[in-house]
């Protein structure tokens, strides 16, 4: 079955850095473009990146442009995202995301909370 095991996340200071990373398991990974996606309390669930599935394409929400950048690895079936320069409005819950044949997987989610 298809399973997403985020992981990287944890509390940083305003300015700091962290690097998330989402192990897949469960399907071709290589053959399907990655999503990552975030959710702050009370607020709805947004998309703040994407990968084609060869890697040569992505796209990052207005919100974290030059600040984030969403990477891959197909041997390792593992995405990431580096985020730097972050900020108190980073402060979520972030989830990785594929979507095979219409239907949405999510991992379980890593709580990024940036706060000094």
């Amino acid at each position: 079955q298809v399973q997403l095991v985020e992981s990287g996340g944890g509390l940083v200071q305003p300015g700091g850095s962290l690097r998330l990373s989402c192990a897949a398991s469960g399907f071709t990974f290589g053959n399907y473009g990655m999503r990552w996606y975030r959710q702050a309390p009370g607020k709805e669930r947004e998309l703040v990146a994407s990968i084609s599935s060869s890697g040569g394409s992505t796209n990052l929400a207005n919100s974290v442009k030059g600040r984030f950048t969403i990477a891959r690895d197909n041997a390792k079936n593992t995405v990431y995202l580096q985020m730097n320069s972050l900020q108190p409005e980073d402060t979520a819950v972030y989830y990785c995301n594929v979507v095979i044949s219409i239907r949405h997987y999510w991992g379980q989610g890593t709580q990024v909370t940036v706060s000094s």
